[in-house]
């Protein structure tokens, strides 16, 4: 029990009882904090899950969707949330075991959809001359079934690394510079701030494209596996 630990738990706690609290008497003319609730869940549902997936597809896979989306996102917020400061996304666990959910979810579409035509298609794409497999089928199974989880676990790590450094970096520069910097130096914290405070924002605006996209390439992950070509 550490740190970061205690503030994916209080992410989840969060979680759970803002959409508790938001969904436990809907109403037919919906209130502000439903109103809110309603935006957050049509934004998968209408925008990732039926965009990418259609209908059918859609609604099988949009409380996965859901989830890692709302999980990603207020992992994420908790680096810019007082006395937190950090990300829970920051250490490579949740990214881990998020990006292993959704490279699960892909295996499972593909399999359930057509398991021989889904493995056939992976590892020997069709229309390539037979002779070009002994090169192909190599860089297929590295980029379909390595690489993409792998993609996904850095992309979200590696954002929410260095917007966490970047805003210890302005704010620490701030601190020394106003209690400690000599003389006409203090004025340059004023500076730090100012970055600071525009990093602040920025991390926000990250927090929820990472949360976006990391929902997004799951969704397209799905959909290629249970297009009609496999």
């Amino acid at each position: 029990m550490n740190r970061v630990t205690l503030i994916r738990l209080a992410a989840t706690l969060a979680l759970c009882l803002i959409f508790g609290l938001g969904t436990r008497r809907l109403k037919l003319i919906p209130t502000r904090f439903q109103s809110l609730i309603e935006m957050g869940l049509d934004l998968v549902r209408v925008n990732i899950a039926q965009e990418i997936l259609g209908k059918k597809d859609g609604s099988r896979f949009l409380a996965l969707l859901t989830t890692i989306f709302f999980v990603v996102l207020f992992f994420n917020l908790t680096s810019v949330i007082p006395g937190f400061q950090l990300a829970g996304t920051s250490v490579i666990g949740v990214p881990l075991i998020l990006a292993a959910v959704s490279y699960l979810a892909f295996i499972y579409a593909g399999l359930r959809n057509n398991a021989i035509g889904f493995t056939r298609n992976s590892l020997f794409p069709p229309g390539v001359p037979w002779p070009l497999y002994i090169i192909v089928t190599p860089i297929e199974i590295v980029s379909t079934f390595i690489l993409r989880p792998v993609t996904l676990v850095l992309r979200l790590l590696m954002n929410m690394i260095v917007g966490h450094l970047l805003l210890v970096l302005f704010f620490s520069g701030t601190t020394f510079l106003f209690l400690e910097g000599p003389g006409l130096l203090k004025i340059l914290g004023v500076g730090t701030f100012v970055f600071g405070f525009a990093f602040t924002l920025m991390e926000i605006l990250v927090g929820v494209l990472q949360a976006y996209i990391f929902c997004l390439l799951t969704a397209v992950y799905i959909q290629l596996a249970v297009a009609d070509d496999h």
